[in-house]
């Protein structure tokens, strides 16, 4: 593939739970399961769930396209949130 693609389009594209300090508590981050955004030092690079409608590549040889492109991207940088949220793991009652 030679022209940018959208990281959020790609199938490869997940959204995982990033545990902080507190287990019980989570954010959500954005990561590639073909392992393409890395450190300097060669460790896995997570993104912010927020952002993840700005990640791009100029080339990626494992873009998979899950749909049409402009209305799916409007629709994420729309609906988004501007800032990480906080989830709360409930413990079973």
């Amino acid at each position: 593939m030679s022209e940018k693609v959208y990281c959020a389009n790609c199938l490869h594209c997940v959204v995982v739970r990033h545990f902080e300090a507190e287990q019980d508590k989570y954010i959500l981050r954005v990561k590639c399961n073909k392992k393409k955004w890395s450190k300097r030092s060669g460790e896995e690079k997570l993104y912010k769930y927020f952002t993840v409608a700005r990640r791009m590549q100029a080339d990626c040889d494992f873009y998979e396209e899950m749909g049409e492109i402009l209305p799916y991207i409007k629709n994420l940088k729309k609906e988004l949130p501007i800032k990480d949220e906080i989830y709360l793991i409930k413990s079973p009652s």
